[in-house]
């Protein structure tokens, strides 16, 4: 596995979010790109498996990132409904990476987040409706 693949079964799995409601202000994203377009993220990812140092969770607490909704409220994707053996390949390339790039699990998130919403701003932008 390879930050490439990573990244593709992250935004993959992101994807599958949506449609995606505010339960505050009932605003509604249509799609990951609306959900970047629209929101701001709010704080780090949150690592929490890998946080602890478990690197094979039976039971996994996952990855959870947070943005703010235009009215204010946070939200929340993470990666619950994830399969545990997606999960555990996704979170044995993050323990080599962290000691590889001498990262802790948190920054090594917040990259593959910033490159997934890169990656999927720049994607719509090259389609022939971003033209």
């Amino acid at each position: 596995m390879n930050e490439a693949n990573v990244i593709r079964i992250m935004r993959g799995h992101l994807e599958g979010l949506f449609p995606k409601v505010c339960p505050s202000c009932n605003r509604r994203f249509n799609s990951l790109r609306d959900y970047l377009l629209l929101t701001r993220h709010h704080g780090s990812a949150m690592p929490f498996d890998a946080d602890e140092g478990n690197w094979l969770p039976t039971h996994p607490l996952g990855v959870v990132t947070f943005a703010k909704c235009p009215c204010g409220n946070t939200l929340a994707l993470s990666s619950e409904g994830m399969k545990n053996s997606l999960l555990w390949g996704l979170l044995n390339w993050a323990r080599i990476e962290t000691k590889k790039r001498n990262q802790t699990p948190r920054e090594l998130l917040n990259h593959l987040r910033e490159a997934i919403c890169k990656q999927v701003l720049i994607d719509e932008d090259k389609s022939p409706d971003g033209q």
